[in-house]
């Protein structure tokens, strides 16, 4: 989890200064200070609950939510000024290289967004999970199913809801995890519309462009 949001945070350095959530005139250039929010926030999480995520204290939960929070509105951000530079062909637009970074950085970002949500979200949170918490699941796992092929007592970690989050960004659809409680469709349902919404957008404007 904490790999996977530094990654967010790499992922919005490179993009082009016309993406960043803030001019440059209000907080400097963004590159470096968005990181640096995350990574401080990462690191107070990893302090507070060291090894396995089992501690459950406010503060730490709080921590949690504003981390995801943070990716989750400046990927919101940052996904509306591509579509909006894009329909408007605004000038880096028209270099197709940059515009193809973008729009991946962009995509992998809102994979591990809603990748970190899912992961909090389900079963009361990571901690609850991990306590064995017998809260109504939002997804249907197949290890959840076939309780013969993995250990007594499986829950869903973070890899599992990063597999769950890139799969629905590229199918479509669902795959071998199915949604069973309402929010979870909902979520799902928003996390394909905007990958198809960048997806469409970025690779017709680039092709193009290559013509």
């Amino acid at each position: 989890m904490a790999l996977a949001a530094l990654v967010a945070g790499l992922l919005h350095a490179v993009l082009p200064t016309e993406l960043r959530t803030l001019p440059p005139e209000l907080l400097g250039d963004s590159r470096w200070w968005y990181l640096v929010v995350v990574t401080v926030l990462l690191a107070l999480l990893v302090i507070g609950d060291p090894g396995s995520i089992d501690h459950d204290t406010p503060w730490l939960r709080i921590l949690t939510v504003a981390l995801i929070v943070l990716i989750s509105a400046d990927n919101a951000l940052e996904a509306g000024r591509l579509v909006v530079s894009v329909v408007s062909t605004s000038p880096f637009t028209h270099d197709a290289r940059k515009l193809l970074v973008a729009g991946g950085a962009i995509w992998l970002s809102n994979v591990i967004a809603f990748a970190l949500w899912y992961w909090d979200a389900d079963r009361g949170g990571a901690v609850a999970r991990a306590r064995g918490s017998r809260n109504h699941p939002g997804f249907l796992f197949p290890e959840m199913v076939h309780v013969g092929s993995v250990r007594a007592g499986w829950y869903p970690k973070f890899v599992d809801y990063l597999h769950l989050s890139f799969t629905t960004a590229t199918a479509f659809s669902t795959t071998d995890v199915s949604p069973i409680r309402p929010w979870a469709k909902l979520m799902m349902m928003l996390e394909e519309a905007i990958s198809l919404i960048i997806a469409i957008l970025v690779v017709a404007r680039a092709v193009n462009i290559l013509k």
